[in-house]
């Protein structure tokens, strides 16, 4: 399996980037899709997922109401729609597959390779 991340950039606070996730490899449809961040300085830190058996979505509380996991099961591709972008979500963004969503690392199978997002005030 493998997962490429893409559409990390610059963008001023208050604006909007969407970043992808392309799997191959493997079956997309049976993997849960999870989205992590590592910010400056600070340990990787899981943002969002979404379930392969229903669809289900996950955040964590900050931001909740402004970024929106999605997947397309026809296209082998997951989507995290960022708005409302603060500086505080300046990271390195990772997708990940595995069997469930949960919030520790070592629990998904596979890893992207990481997609920068800077947000500047």
């Amino acid at each position: 399996v493998q997962l490429v991340e893409s559409g990390g950039g610059s963008v001023q606070a208050g604006g909007s980037l969407q970043l992808s996730c392309a799997f191959s490899g493997g079956t997309f449809s049976s993997y849960s899709v999870g989205w992590f961040r590592r910010p400056p300085g600070k340990e990787r830190e899981f943002v969002s997922g979404i379930s392969w058996r229903d669809g289900g979505t996950h955040y964590i509380a900050s931001v909740r109401d402004r970024f929106t996991i999605s997947r397309d099961n026809n296209k082998n591709m997951a989507y995290l729609q960022m708005n409302n972008l603060r500086p505080e979500d300046t990271a390195v963004y990772y997708c990940a597959a595995g069997p469930v969503i949960v919030t520790t690392e070592r629990h998904w199978n596979f890893w992207g390779q990481g997609t920068q997002v800077t947000v500047s005030s």
